[in-house]
């Protein structure tokens, strides 16, 4: 298996190996740099990874790792299916994309994404514009960056990402606690992460 699976990007200091179950049935993640930045890879024998269930799970699961790896890094990570011919064209982008992983890296450094779904208990009347409100007050200063998703169920009344701080994980999460005591038996509330920073990184690199 030749060809290169990209996970994310970080910097180059930051070499990354461990053995693991990795997309295409990989069974070591590793890093391949060029100066300042490294991607962190897997072998894999093709250019267009099938997405499967199994493969999407490996591949939030490998950034998990990588996000505690060592006491902690700092990736920009990649949407799945990312993958190149070899070391050269892998090589190449990170070269031309020097800039925009330097941004990146800056804006999510020490930083994790969280998600929270507001959901409508069936026959609750629910007031959704004082909801927003209400979570808006109390997850806003916690959260260092938010945006919103899509509403794609007519009972979910809130559905939004939050970039946050490591350190302010605990405090997001005590916030849930109260926000599931105050909406009981109106809202189900769904909280998820921690996640790589997806929804706060705007990189894309062309596979080849």
């Amino acid at each position: 298996m030749s060809h290169k699976y990209v996970y994310g990007v970080v910097e180059a200091s930051d070499d990354v190996e461990f053995e693991t179950d990795a997309v295409g049935d990989a069974d070591r993640v590793y890093t391949i740099s060029h100066r300042r930045y490294a991607a962190v890879v897997s072998d894999i024998d093709t250019t267009e990874p099938e997405e499967t269930d199994e493969d999407a799970q490996r591949h939030d699961d490998v950034l998990r790792e990588i996000m505690e790896y060592e006491g902690g890094q700092t990736i920009v990570p990649m949407r799945f299916g990312m993958a190149f011919e070899g070391n050269r064209e892998l090589k190449n982008v990170l070269r031309n994309a020097q800039p925009a992983f330097r941004r990146a890296l800056r804006d999510i450094d020490g930083k994790i994404e969280l998600g929270l779904k507001l959901v409508e208990e069936e026959d609750a009347d629910v007031n959704r514009e004082a909801v927003e409100d209400d979570v808006a007050d109390r997850f806003e200063p916690i959260a260092e960056q938010s945006v919103p998703n899509d509403l794609f169920s007519d009972r979910l009344v809130f559905n939004r990402s939050y970039l946050v701080e490591k350190d302010d994980q605990e405090a997001f999460g005590d916030a849930v606690g109260e926000l599931e005591e105050e909406y009981e038996d109106r809202l189900i509330v769904q909280y998820t992460g921690p996640f790589a920073p997806y929804s706060f990184v705007d990189v894309k690199i062309g596979a080849q």
